[in-house]
């Protein structure tokens, strides 16, 4: 996973406004002890900046010697009313945890233990909350982890009792109820160092007490160089271990944790709301709250599309609310948290409770306008949404029709749910086209924003073209450059472009071939690559996070998708100043005229998606519209990046989709508007609809959630019967008895002898 260690939570201060809370559901503890400045103060703007703010926080000081340390704890209790600072002789992290736990209010029915150097992503409280609501059975909640600082690493690990008594994979950071805390009887070690954190899970895990584990990375845990409490621990390590043997003697019996993203619908009744929520109630301003909702975060165009439009909206305008709603990696969270509030829904909640969570959102963020772009979750709950909302306006954006999946794939859903969606917004006229004349939308209801490109990030004055080749060890003296960027799978065809490139290669040795992205066609492509002798024709790079630097080495690019709404690599290409040769699928004919580049008729139908046997008269539109770019390359450049500039940029599409939001709240579409108050009178009716939907998609959601977790999650999580046993079998006399006669029979050599006779260990 490529994660950016600098966008560290609690950089800037950016709490919410909201009203006061007078009896906090969650009592946040910090112990604190001559604790540098930089560091306490970051951990104040991680906490405060919090989604949730029904919270107290305090901060025990545990006999800090420090004067500036002391001074800094004075100026952060002055941040907020929520903040008290208690002060006690100096006793260890355990006891003044436990001195916090105490001091705790009698109205918070959660604790959060946070170290005076560590950080939480802002949503972290409110996640841990609700999964814990919604959780009833489970004590305590962590996600997974950042470590950074000294040591830089993501912490992925299964909650697994069983490996908790030989090894801990726990994190320090907790969310926990605080009854359980006090059931468990806290931390309570008095003797400082010796793995207080571990210790405490197991006596939680001894009380058969088990926690939920969210799946986001939403904890940031500080590593010094040789301090703190985990290097004190490790070197007092065989007292730290005499406690934590004591604790483990004690476990009998063990139970599972919940453990997402995991398949766990069936029939359920889908509540409105959870009663036992507490609602922070957010002061309203005059900024335009847009609930958004996506299938996840990561490197596409749809998503870049997305992330480009909430990173140059207008902030004094625009607050986005992000949800996701497929399980993902979501690689491209981190940058999404740096201009919206994101919730990864299958991070932390069971399906059957994300209306009632949207819900939440909608009415403690005050939202004006919802924005569904490629969630099928979220085209199905639409009428519901609708008709408990029906003077909210919502949008939808379709980046094109895909007969190939579900015969339309989105702009099918736009079409279904229609008469609820104010306005359906297309990437070009071509699909806005079909959407009117096949699927019989009415026209009114639909227009066309172009995403645009960021002509100033594409620039090629800011790229040396040597020095990239230089770095990417790339020798392309005297020769052409054809780069083809994309996701390697069979919506790209990748077959024909090594068709292509194969056909062209009998004709001139002239040019290499830059192939920059992975996917799952990748290592077949390069075996047939190898197999027709162009290794030395052809590149590949694997992923590459700086699309830009690869434009700056090419004099071409090459799109031969049998889809495509507009690519976004071709708006990339020209605004470097590099010509396109494309297939005309999409709107990329309205992207790519004469001037630019080359159109090449698609002699494929898309429901032939995994046919590879392509037409000679295709490949050759191809290798001849190539190798005129290549003859006249000069005139195709000089026009590439004034195209972009004049109606394709960047800035044109946020102008045009701030302007279509503002109009769709000023102005709600009446019909839909009358729509949503009839659908109001039929709830059962709409949440059924989300009912089939779950259930439709159960074992697609099940197969998402186990490749998740085998691809990302180290180590088992579940253990079975025959495992426990032994677990517990191994405490046993009996068993240490036998161990002790095998090593003996070990050393004086006569084991195997043993083994034999007996037949068995």
């Amino acid at each position: 996973m490529n994660f950016d260690f600098k966008l560290e939570p609690g950089r800037t201060l950016k709490k919410l406004d909201a009203e006061k809370c007078d009896k906090p559901e969650i009592t946040v503890i910090t112990p604190f002890y001559n604790t540098k400045r930089e560091y306490i103060e970051q951990t104040a703007k991680s906490v405060l900046n919090q989604t949730y703010t029904c919270f107290e926080w305090i901060i025990v000081d545990d006999g800090s010697t420090n004067e500036e340390s002391l001074k800094v704890l004075e100026d952060i209790e002055k941040l907020d009313d929520r903040i008290r600072v208690l002060h006690k002789q100096n006793e260890g992290l355990s006891l003044t945890r436990d001195y916090g736990a105490k001091n705790a209010s009698e109205s918070s029915k959660y604790l959060l233990f946070i170290d005076d150097d560590d950080l939480i992503v802002p949503t972290f409280m409110e996640c841990a909350y609700w999964t814990l609501e919604t959780n009833p059975g489970a004590s305590w909640a962590y996600s997974d982890s950042i470590g950074f600082d000294a040591q830089e690493y993501v912490w992925r690990k299964g909650y697994n009792p069983i490996r908790q008594k030989k090894i801990n994979n726990l994190v320090s950071v907790n969310f926990i109820r605080k009854k359980d805390f006090f059931e468990a009887g806290g931390y309570e070690l008095r003797e400082k160092g010796v793995f207080e954190d571990w210790n405490f899970w197991l006596k939680l895990i001894a009380r058969e007490k088990y926690p939920v584990r969210m799946s986001s990375i939403s904890i940031w845990y500080r590593r010094k160089a040789q301090t703190g409490e985990l290097a004190k621990a490790t070197a007092n390590r065989k007292k730290a271990m005499e406690y934590i043997n004591a604790t483990v003697s004690t476990i009998k019996k063990v139970k599972k944790g919940i453990q997402y993203p995991k398949q766990d619908y069936d029939w359920d009744i889908i509540p409105d709301q959870i009663d036992t929520i507490k609602r922070p109630i957010l002061k309203k301003n005059e900024k335009i709250k847009i609930l958004m909702m996506v299938p996840w975060m990561i490197t596409g165009g749809a998503d870049k599309f997305n992330l480009d439009l909430i990173k140059n909206a207008n902030k004094d305008k625009f607050d986005f609310i992000i949800v996701t709603t497929q399980p993902s990696n979501n690689e491209l969270k981190q940058q999404f948290d740096e201009y919206a509030y994101c919730y990864e829904l299958p991070a932390f909640l069971d399906r059957k409770y994300w209306i009632a969570f949207i819900n939440y959102l909608i009415k403690k963020n005050n939202i004006n306008l919802i924005f569904n772009t490629c969630s099928q979750f979220g085209y199905n709950c639409l009428p519901y949404l609708k008709g408990q909302n029906p003077n909210i306006p919502i949008i939808d954006y379709v980046h094109m029709e895909e007969w190939y999946w579900r015969n339309g794939g989105y702009s099918r859903d736009s079409a279904a749910f229609g008469d609820v969606i104010d306005k359906t917004l297309f990437c070009n006229k071509n699909s806005e086209k079909i959407l009117v004349e096949h699927f019989k939308r009415n026209k009114s209801d639909v227009d066309t924003v172009y995403i645009g490109v960021d002509e100033e990030q594409y620039n090629p004055k800011d790229y040396n073209k040597k020095d990239i080749l230089d770095k990417l060890k790339i020798n392309a003296e005297n020769k052409y450059i054809i780069s083809f960027v994309c996701r390697i799978a069979n919506q790209k065809r990748p077959h024909l472009m090594i068709d292509i490139i194969n056909e062209l290669h009998k004709k001139r040795q002239d040019f290499i071939v830059v192939v920059a992205g992975d996917g799952p066609m990748l290592e077949e492509i390069k075996q047939r690559s190898n197999k027709l002798g162009l290794q030395n024709c052809i590149i590949f790079l694997g992923n590459c996070k700086n699309t830009q630097e690869i434009y700056a080495i090419s004099d071409m690019n090459l799109n031969c998708s049998i889809k495509e709404g507009v690519a976004l690599t071709s708006y990339e290409s020209l605004a470097m100043g590099i010509p396109v040769v494309s297939s005309d699928v999409g709107g990329q004919k309205e992207l790519i005229d004469n001037s630019v580049g080359k159109i090449i008729k698609c002699y494929q139908k898309e429901t032939e998606i995994n046919n590879f046997n392509y037409s000679d008269e295709e490949i050759n539109d191809y290798v001849n519209a190539i190798e005129d770019i290549f003859n006249n390359l000069d005139k195709y450049k000089l026009k590439c990046r004034e195209r972009i500039i004049e109606k394709f940029s960047l800035k044109n599409m946020v102008l045009n989709m701030e302007e279509i939001f503002e109009n769709a709240i000023k102005k709600p579409n009446e019909e839909k508007t009358k729509n949503g108050l009839n659908l109001g009178k039929m709830k059962h009716l709409t949440k059924e609809l989300i009912t089939q939907y779950l259930i439709t998609t159960k074992i697609e959601y099940d197969w998402l959630c186990s490749e998740f977790n085998k691809k990302y999650v180290d180590g088992d999580f579940e253990f079975d019967v025959e495992n426990e046993k032994r677990a517990y079998y191994e405490q046993t006399l009996e068993y240490k008895i036998k161990h002790v006669i095998v090593v003996i029979l070990r050393k004086i050599k006569v084991y195997d002898f043993c083994k034999k006779l007996v037949g068995k260990k």
